[in-house]
């Protein structure tokens, strides 16, 4: 499987807060704010950049990353996220090695139901050790995605 490691997710208490501080230590360049909201799960995040790195700020408003927040508490590395030229070959080979590819919320996730609400097209690995996770975006979807996210 062709992966590029991509970002890590963080969750924070205040999103705004959390901005604001990063931007003014590294001067980094901060995403329009995004939600994500489906199935029970509900977070605002931005994505945080400097020079050429990046990870995004999550903060949970409900589901299972609100009770992670609340049990873990604010700078919980919770994922870990890879990109791919082909989301389908991913997958493909993933159900290959008996490992069924999952939703944001751990359900079995369909090989014709990688859209997301982002837009970007994702998979999940199956959590095997404690609250990380593994996630993997296709490249096409996530350079879309961040042009929009950094457009003014």
């Amino acid at each position: 499987m062709q992966l590029t490691f991509s970002h890590v997710d963080v969750l924070v208490n205040d999103l705004e807060e959390a901005c604001a501080y990063y931007a003014r230590v590294f001067q980094a360049r901060i995403s329009k704010e995004q939600v994500w909201q489906r199935d029970g799960l509900h977070v605002r995040y931005a994505v945080v950049m400097f020079g050429r790195e990046r990870f995004i700020l999550v903060q949970p408003i409900a589901g299972n990353l609100y009770a992670l927040l609340k049990q873990q508490g604010e700078g919980t590395i919770y994922r870990h996220c890879y990109v791919t030229p082909d989301i389908e070959l991913a997958y493909d080979e993933l159900v290959a090695t008996g490992v069924q590819p999952e939703n944001e919320n751990g359900k079995p996730l369909a090989r014709d139901d990688l859209s997301s609400p982002s837009g970007a097209r994702i998979l999940w690995l199956p959590k095997r050790f404690g609250h990380f996770s593994i996630e993997i975006l296709e490249q096409r979807s996530l350079d879309v995605f961040l042009r929009e996210a950094f457009a003014d």
